[in-house]
């Protein structure tokens, strides 16, 4: 791991989040949340192409419990 984080959009998370099990379970405006079958649920808000801030995208990557690795 590189240690840098990658610069995403919420398009590019829901495409990860998507391939790895998790599925949207309620939306409410612009936030999404998405929940795995195992329990883990993170919240995503879709605002179209602009970047995620990085700390809204360390939060998504907590919550989501997904290696870093998988959004480069």
């Amino acid at each position: 791991m590189s240690g840098k984080y990658p610069v995403c959009t919420a398009k590019d998370v829901a495409r990860v989040l998507r391939r790895h099990g998790f599925q949207i379970v309620s939306q409410r405006g612009s936030h999404q949340k998405w929940r795995h079958a195992d329990g883990r649920q993170v919240i995503l808000a879709d605002h179209g192409n602009r970047e995620i801030p990085l700390g809204t995208f360390k939060s998504i990557l907590e919550g989501c419990g997904l290696a870093l690795e998988l959004f480069q």
